[in-house]
């Protein structure tokens, strides 16, 4: 998975368990797709302090997946309905299938 991709989906997962400056951080290069250059002029800090968080930032983000891991269960469901509505041909099986989805926010 691209860089950009994973750090936006980890975000997205968990980034509000991010203190607030990185939170800021990650933020700068995920929404507003700005260099690290443009960050630390925003921030106040420099072009290696900005580096520094952001890499503290991926580093919490990908701790918290692999202490938690929910996108990987909200993959594992993802995967196994998918297998599910393949087998069955059943309207009724296909409309649960979909509420679940709907539910589970798939």
């Amino acid at each position: 998975m691209d860089r950009l991709v994973q750090r936006a989906v980890l975000f997205d997962h968990y980034g509000d368990l991010l203190n607030e400056k990185q939170r800021r951080i990650a933020e700068y290069t995920i929404s507003d797709d700005m260099s690290l250059s443009e960050i630390g002029e925003a921030e106040g800090i420099t072009r290696q302090a900005a580096s520094d968080l952001l890499k503290r930032a991926d580093d919490k983000l990908l701790e918290y997946e692999e202490k938690l891991g929910v996108i990987r269960k909200t993959e594992s469901i993802r995967s196994s309905l998918e297998t599910i509505r393949n087998l069955t041909s059943d309207p009724a099986v296909i409309s649960e299938l979909s509420k679940i989805e709907s539910e589970l926010d798939l």
